[in-house]
């Protein structure tokens, strides 16, 4: 009877021993979850963030000044423009005519119609 005693005393100590050790990594595992859904939000407002700088990096507005001032673009214009043939030929810059005044009518102009 005391080694049936004996070996069930040891069943319910190594029972418990294991329950507290579940119980111990149960919490572990608990504690670095939480850890990890902090992190997660952490790093979501980082990418929210990130997410409005860029859009505001990408103004147009803000492209074109810096397209001015470190890149020293400039606009176009049909005096600056060039045209290219598919051979590579350049295609001569075409001014634009003078605007010229209309011709005075003359007496022989006038009875015409």
């Amino acid at each position: 009877m005391t080694r049936l005693n004996l070996l069930l005393l040891i069943a319910v100590l190594a029972s418990a021993i294991f329950l507290v050790h579940t119980q111990y990594m149960s919490r572990q595992l608990y504690t670095e979850l939480h850890r990890i859904e902090l992190e997660a939000r952490r790093l979501e407002l980082d990418q929210d963030r990130l997410q409005v700088e860029k859009r505001a990096q990408a103004t147009p507005l803000r492209v074109e000044k810096l397209a001015k001032e470190q890149l020293k673009m400039r606009t176009t214009t049909p005096a600056i423009t060039q045209y290219v043939r598919q051979d590579g030929t350049v295609i001569p810059a075409v001014a634009a005519p003078a605007p010229t005044a209309p011709a005075p009518r003359t007496a022989s102009t006038k009875g015409a119609h």
